[in-house]
């Protein structure tokens, strides 16, 4: 069986049509930055989340696994198209995202991730309500995305009047800017408890492909990461 991408089913015509939607997938080239991961890998140690199913939700060509293989017991990948390099253990379920719901049970994960993911996609409240719908009780949930209240983004929003993680070449695969008061207020509406941020830790210096030392990320994580993440918890 081959690992080409393979799109979902889609029906209507509209900027998410199955065309458009497989292309931006792979504009995304399947995976994310490690500090990412390590950041959800910190995020999820830090609360303790431990289990048995984890959903990655746009989880590409499953990147995220190798970082939470030793606290699940199943992963389960969820994308428009299978890439390649997925882990042969994956479960793989084809979803548009921007078509809820995934074809999986409610109630069904310990712990519902989606990096990267949220920004790609036309409706993130909806989207939140799928991960919430999703997880179980007691269920963790972990989002993350662009840092837009980081200096480079700040920046980049005062010149040139748009973030930098949605301009350019990021367009379209990019196309909804969070805050990260937006984040906590989905949580917030969607009746999550102990939801917290929390910070990539790794950040660009504007003008250059370099980033900024590690230890002024630690002191200023807000202002010198490139990511902020999402984790809380539903409710029992």
């Amino acid at each position: 069986m081959s690992d080409a991408p393979r799109p979902a089913e889609a029906d209507g015509a509209s900027f998410a049509d199955e065309t458009s939607v497989v292309r931006r997938a792979e504009l995304s080239a399947g995976a994310s930055a490690p500090p990412i991961y390590r950041a959800v890998r910190s995020g999820l140690d830090a609360v303790g989340a431990r289990g048995g199913l984890f959903v990655d939700l746009g989880a590409g060509s499953g990147a995220l696994w190798e970082h939470v293989r030793d606290v699940c017991s199943e992963y389960c990948a969820v994308d428009v198209v299978r890439y390649e390099g997925l882990p042969p253990s994956a479960r793989f379920v084809a979803a548009d995202l921007n078509r809820p719901p995934v074809a999986l049970p409610g109630g069904c994960a310990d712990a519902v991730l989606a990096v990267e993911v949220i920004e790609h996609l036309e409706s993130p409240r909806a989207f939140v309500r799928e991960l919430v719908r999703l997880a179980r009780p007691g269920g963790w949930i972990v989002v993350t995305t662009p840092n837009q209240v980081s200096f480079l983004s700040v920046l980049g929003l005062a010149l040139k009047q748009q973030f930098v993680h949605f301009s350019g070449s990021s367009y379209p695969a990019h196309l909804t800017a969070l805050l990260p008061i937006d984040l906590l207020r989905m949580a917030e509406e969607n009746g999550l408890g102990r939801a917290a941020l929390s910070w990539s830790l790794s950040g660009r210096i504007p003008g250059t492909a370099r980033h900024w030392p590690r230890f002024v990320s630690r002191m200023w994580p807000r202002l010198f990461s490139d990511n902020v993440l999402l984790i809380a918890r539903k409710p029992l």
